[in-house]
């Protein structure tokens, strides 16, 4: 897959428009000095979230950083275009807006060690090289990593709708694993902004069998694994001829895993997609996964 290629399937007229208006009203809303970019877009969400938790604390203090911060604020913390956090497991945070644990930037938010850094920084040129760059600056500008694994542990990843633009991810030291994680997760959030962009509303009471679930789950949830595991196949299949040993059986596996997988989740996939009434999405969506099934 080339990167024009990469680049036209995530490329739909509307989204940086919509990043735009959203953090214009959050900035409104805080007083924050915010510009206009994808990174203000993911960190607004941090200082609006993080402000109504200082709220509803009570913390006057903090609740004033919250109000005051603008990405220039946050330099120290960037990696290129990506501000990149590694909190400890304790200043993770769980409430009403996350099932799963969460971090919201602080005035305590301490740096991301070196060896890090360079771990992400691989991770993004290896991204770009294969045609994900702009995926990854727009739709996951934000990038905490959370556990450090070995290649035979289980991996977790995710994203919020609360906190688009961030991705939240364990990893390895290999920067092809990560950077396979970043796109899957910054897939979610590109189709959370498409889908708002185009206000897109799914059913949630039409279902199919995901098989990365290996059980029924809504259109929503179902087309979202479609779109973010097809990316990370395109993504694979090409990083795949750039490494050798452990991390190519890793993933070579990886690869074998998601034929199957797609295989089973094609049967339902035409019909699915005929709950969205964007062509746009729709056409992105049905080319991603084409693609992911052709290896040619």
């Amino acid at each position: 897959m080339s990167a024009l290629t990469a680049e036209a399937l995530i490329t739909l007229d509307g989204i940086a428009d919509h990043q735009r208006r959203r953090t214009s009203r959050i900035a409104s809303v805080l007083g924050n000095h915010l510009g206009s970019s994808a990174l203000d877009y993911a960190v607004a969400h941090h200082l609006l979230e993080g402000a109504e938790h200082t709220a509803r604390a009570r913390d006057s203090d903090r609740l004033a950083w919250y109000r005051r911060t603008s990405v220039r604020d946050l330099t120290h913390l960037s990696t290129d275009q990506h501000i990149v956090l590694s909190p400890c497991p304790a200043e993770l945070l769980r409430s009403e807006i996350s099932e799963t644990a969460y971090y919201l930037v602080g005035p305590d938010t301490a740096l991301t060690p070196p060896e890090a850094q360079s771990l992400v920084r691989a991770a993004l040129a290896s991204a770009a090289e294969h045609g994900f760059g702009t995926l990854l600056i727009q739709h996951a500008p934000v990038i905490c990593l959370l556990n450090r694994r070995q290649l035979d542990e289980t991996l977790h990843s995710w994203a919020l709708t609360r906190l688009p633009g961030t991705v939240f991810t364990d990893y390895t030291a290999h920067p092809e694993v990560l950077a396979r994680d970043l796109i899957h997760e910054a897939a979610h959030n590109w189709l959370n902004d498409a889908l708002a962009t185009h206000d897109v509303a799914l059913p949630t009471d039409v279902t199919f069998f995901s098989p990365w679930r290996e059980t029924s789950r809504p259109v929503y949830g179902f087309l979202h694994a479609c779109w973010a595991f097809s990316l990370t196949v395109l993504y694979t299949r090409q990083a795949r001829h750039g490494v050798t040993g452990a991390v190519a059986l890793f993933l070579d596996t990886h690869l074998r895993q998601q034929a199957d997988q797609f295989s089973v989740a094609a049967k339902y996939l035409e019909q699915a997609l005929s709950y969205v009434p964007a062509a746009e999405i729709r056409e992105r969506i049905g080319r991603a996964v084409g693609s992911a099934m052709d290896p040619a």
